[in-house]
């Protein structure tokens, strides 16, 4: 089977080479990849988010199956459209993967179906916002960017001040473009974060090994947030117990609130989780593989994920047994200095190959690119070093071994991931 993978980040690197792992794959292709994946699939010069230009080279090429991983092509139709080429594809349809590009429209759900989430608000006026956070006067207050943000429309304002300035740069300053149209101001919870990732055909859901994600840019969870910056799995706070009451409160309950929208959801549902002292509650939803937490959960996969991606799209998970390494993972994010705010590229990259020479060592590539013969940085997330092995401890002294080899001018990475657990 031909399989093309779209996407160019970490997450689609992962998705890649485990692929390459079916023997039913016969060509592997990714759009448009990167100077990493470019080792793993053959790369095609086509943007993610162009939906005629995929399905044509579908068509084109008799692609047996399209996995669609971003978030923005998910929410311009893609699958609607290759369904519609007779592509078969995995990924929710656009009207199901409005569970993520829209916080409201994913808020609205949960509180309608009594899925247990932070209390809210919706502001489509700057100042209604502000008067309504002022009148709470409960700081650290939750502001939230209502469409797709790259993963940084999230913003934990400590005092009024920040407050006022989010909603000036989201509403008005337009950082965000037309996702910022409308906020939602959330309460603070407090508690460990959980990552589910959870394969679902819209009557079956099957939960993947948990993860844990760090998005401060800085040790000790400073700094501002990024798009992920280290992930970990399995997550030590997810007990078997409350994975129970996971699946009981929030993860059927989703699966069934969006079938009685008429929404049926197929592909990868991510569930973003907070361990609360009144139990588990949802921070946000995905409607696709995380980045970087595909980084460590797929390297823990042992069954065929090919044969997984097939019975989602033909709603037959529940015929399928999905095996899991019972060790751990972890994944150091090696960024261009500056992010998540201006960085330099095209800068050489070095020590890669001792790196990825190391046991249980796996480098996924985010943002790099071929330059003149030299692998060069072209991102701010620039690598995803992952180690596995039989504990925590042990997966992140290789992953932190095998980052300390790797060079390119103005890198940096936490030094303390998965160490406070």
């Amino acid at each position: 089977m031909k399989v093309l993978v779209i996407g160019g980040g970490g997450r689609e690197h992962a998705v890649v080479k485990k692929l390459r792992e079916s023997p039913r794959v016969t060509e592997l292709f990714c759009a448009p990849g990167n100077g990493g994946i470019a080792q793993d699939a053959e790369c095609v010069n086509i943007k993610a988010s162009d939906v005629k230009g995929v399905v044509d080279f579908a068509v084109r090429e008799q692609i047996g199956l399209v996995v669609v991983t971003p978030d923005d092509p998910l929410m311009l139709g893609m699958v609607d459209a290759l369904a519609q080429a007779g592509i078969r594809a995995f990924g929710p349809v656009k009207r199901a993967a409005e569970i993520e590009g829209s916080k409201v429209f994913a808020k609205d759900l949960m509180k309608k179906y009594h899925i247990p989430t932070a209390g809210y608000e919706v502001f489509d006026d700057p100042g209604a916002a502000i008067d309504y956070i002022g009148s709470r006067g409960n700081y650290p207050a939750v502001i939230k960017a209502d469409g797709l943000a790259l993963g940084k429309g999230v913003v934990i304002a400590q005092d009024e001040e920040q407050a006022q300035e989010a909603l000036h740069s989201i509403m008005e300053d337009k950082i965000f473009g037309a996702s910022g149209n409308r906020v939602v101001v959330e309460e603070f919870l407090e508690g460990p974060e959980v990552s589910v990732l959870a394969f679902t055909d819209g009557k079956t859901l099957m939960p993947m090994v948990s993860s844990k994600d760090h998005k401060r840019a800085l040790d000790g969870d400073r700094g501002p947030n990024t798009g992920g910056i280290g992930t970990i799995s399995p997550n030590p706070f997810y007990t078997p117990q409350i994975a129970a009451e996971c699946m009981k409160t929030i993860f059927m309950p989703t699966v069934t609130a969006m079938n009685a929208e008429g929404r049926a959801f197929s592909g990868c549902l991510y569930f973003g989780l907070m361990l609360t002292k009144d139990g588990p509650k949802v921070i946000e939803y995905n409607s696709r593989f995380g980045d970087p937490e595909t980084q460590v959960v797929l390297p823990r996969l042992k069954t065929d994920l090919l044969e997984i991606l097939e019975a989602v799209i033909d709603g037959r998970l529940d015929q399928i047994r999905i095996e899991w390494d019972d060790g751990a993972a972890a994944c150091v994010v090696a960024a261009s200095g500056g992010y998540p705010g201006k960085y330099r590229t095209g800068i050489e990259i070095t020590g890669l190959e001792q790196a990825g020479a190391m046991e249980g060592v796996t480098i996924f590539h985010a943002g790099t690119k071929h330059e003149d013969g030299r692998l060069v940085t072209s991102g701010g997330r620039v690598l995803g070093v992952t180690a596995v092995a039989g504990t925590l401890g042990e997966a992140l002294e290789r992953a932190y071994r095998a980052a300390d080899q790797i060079h390119f001018d103005g890198i940096f990475y936490r030094h303390d991931i998965g160490r406070a657990e």
